[in-house]
């Protein structure tokens, strides 16, 4: 039955990690895989995390399903932190939570949710975007394309983004990042929120606005900023949400579809058809990491301690940010890489070509996507240095 069946290529970024692990090189950098490292280059298990995982331990009574909706336990906290806690559109009983496996669950569903029920709707997706939004909506059938994020000079392309957004069929669904866009960095302002606002309201489309990396560019509540913005002008709106980053609880897998409604009835109405797209897929989400989210944010203790341990995460990679320019300024770069300063979150679109990725890989160990993205929380006040030497070497500087 299989003889016919091809190999592959493999996912470039489980790539870059068995590659590394093969390296013999003593001061190898993984600048790749998308997780938190601390200065010991680990992805901790957070503080809080710990202390919800042992409450759970000594009171959880059942390992039952929870439901195809998830527990509401997550659901109570998870709309507030995205939506805000004096949110109108909860005011309004206009929004509803489906828990589901991590962010590209949560990306899946609405992404079969669209299919289903909204045949014949394109998707587009910033260029580049995430990798797998492109696997995610091409395996539900949903025409795919494309609009401009970053230009041939490596910066935010605003005007080649809202002239596309203009252009785009009336109706169809429009991906956005929140924040901290991926891979890129480049997120926009309040300003241009609100014109992408006005694009939307005229050509009215549905955003699908991608939220994976709440608290990790300004705070909670700043990087939620585009999110209600949407939620409370726009009658539809689906939001992805993840704590697998600002929890930490990568391999727990925990996500959210928050699908806001024109109304209550229309909302009870689309979260019914969500429940069976949820139900066809993977029929119950995974328990544990909801559970944590929600004994944390049930905890005002606990909570304090994570939105410190939170902060502390995104100081850490801002900071990092700035070192790493400033490593630049002995070479003459810091100029040409300045815009890693200015960008969110933990990834950066650092301008490097494919063959200087390649040379960094291959003399130095420094691992990143080709594309140039790197991980800047892959960055230490130890390996600065060495880095941005292997930088200036591979750019004619050192």
């Amino acid at each position: 039955m299989f003889e016919k069946i091809e190999r592959v290529p493999g996912d470039a970024i489980l790539g870059l990690i068995e590659a590394f692990r093969k390296d013999t090189n003593p001061q190898k950098v993984d600048l790749g895989v998308g997780v938190y490292r601390d200065a010991q280059g680990s992805t901790p298990v957070m503080r809080a995390v710990k202390e919800a995982e042992a409450l759970l331990l000594k009171n959880e009574t059942t390992k039952t399903y929870i439901g195809s909706h998830g527990a509401p336990s997550y659901g109570e906290v998870v709309l507030p932190l995205v939506l805000g806690e004096d949110s109108p559109v909860l005011a309004a009983g206009r929004a509803s939570v489906t828990q589901s496996p991590g962010g590209t669950g949560a990306l899946r569903l609405a992404a079969d949710f669209v299919a289903s029920q909204l045949p014949g709707k394109g998707i587009w997706v910033s260029d580049p975007t995430w990798p797998n939004h492109h696997g995610i909506f091409t395996a539900a059938g949903i025409e795919l394309h494309k609009y401009p994020y970053v230009d041939a000079d490596n910066r935010l392309d605003f005007d080649g983004m809202l002239s596309a957004l203009k252009q785009i069929p009336q109706g169809d669904v429009v991906v956005l990042h929140a924040c901290c866009h991926n891979p890129t960095g480049f997120d926009l302002n309040q300003q241009q929120w609100q014109q992408v606002l006005e694009v939307v309201q005229q050509r009215d489309l549905l955003p699908l606005v991608d939220f994976a990396y709440q608290g990790f560019a300004e705070g909670l509540d700043e990087d939620a900023y585009a999110v209600r913005l949407l939620a409370e002008n726009l009658e539809s709106v689906l939001i992805t949400s993840s704590c697998s980053k600002n929890f930490g609880i990568y391999n727990e897998r925990t996500g959210a579809l928050i699908v806001v409604a024109k109304d209550n009835e229309e909302m009870e109405n689309v979260r019914s058809q969500i429940a069976i797209v949820a139900r066809e897929n993977y029929s119950n989400p995974p328990a544990h990491g909801g559970s944590i989210v929600a004994e944390v944010l049930h905890s005002a203790e606990l909570e304090k301690i994570w939105r410190e341990e939170l902060t502390e995460m995104r100081d850490r990679i801002n900071t990092l940010r700035r070192d790493f320019v400033e490593a630049l300024k002995p070479y003459g770069l810091d100029e040409k890489y300045a815009h890693i300063a200015e960008q969110r979150g933990m990834f950066s679109y650092t301008g490097l070509t494919p063959e200087q990725v390649d040379r960094l890989r291959d003399e130095f160990g420094i691992y990143m996507v080709r594309s140039g993205r790197a991980n800047v929380a892959g960055f230490s006040s130890e390996n600065l240095p060495y880095i941005a030497k292997a930088v200036a070497t591979v750019n004619g500087k050192a």
